[in-house]
């Protein structure tokens, strides 16, 4: 069972990136996302809690890079976890140089519009991946492998969100 229920060679697909695009994986996890990113012709690196291959050990919300490093950020079910989403939004915004691409996977408990406004983001594309979320976690409740974390009461949705930094 991966670690999200989202599609990452879409996610990337639907970004748009240039080959040569310097992209930070926030929450990389085992490093899958930015192997993959590499194999696509990116110089990419990631931060995850814990050190992998190919991720370093690191804070998605104060990572240590240089402001306007990068010409892209990605993330997949890591915002939200964090426990600050509008914080995790506000180092990407640092992070991106003006125009750059955020690839956001990952689930919304309010209309994620207003959240990636207020960071200085614009939505270029998105789609509701919900349904696949619920199979998802559905799935890896009953199979023993969901990693549960404190969830708000309330509705949720899953967004494959693409935004440039303005």
């Amino acid at each position: 069972m991966t670690r999200h229920p989202g599609d990452t060679n879409h996610l990337i697909e639907l970004a748009g990136l240039r080959p040569g695009a310097r992209v930070l994986d926030l929450g990389a996890g085992d490093g899958d996302g930015v192997r993959l990113l590499r194999t696509l012709g990116h110089d990419a690196c990631g931060i995850d809690r814990k050190a992998a291959p190919d991720v370093e050990a690191g804070d998605l919300l104060h990572t240590g890079f240089a402001g306007g490093s990068f010409d892209a950020v990605m993330s997949e079910c890591a915002f939200f976890v964090s426990g600050d989403v509008p914080g995790a939004l506000r180092e990407s915004a640092r992070l991106l140089k003006q125009g750059g691409t955020l690839l956001l996977a990952d689930v919304f408990f309010q209309p994620p519009e207003p959240l990636l406004t207020a960071a200085g983001f614009r939505i270029t594309k998105q789609e509701d991946w919900t349904k696949a979320w619920r199979e998802y976690y559905l799935r890896s409740i009953w199979e023993g492998t969901a990693d549960v974390c404190p969830v708000p009461k309330g509705k949720s949705a899953y967004w494959m969100l693409i935004a440039r930094k303005d």
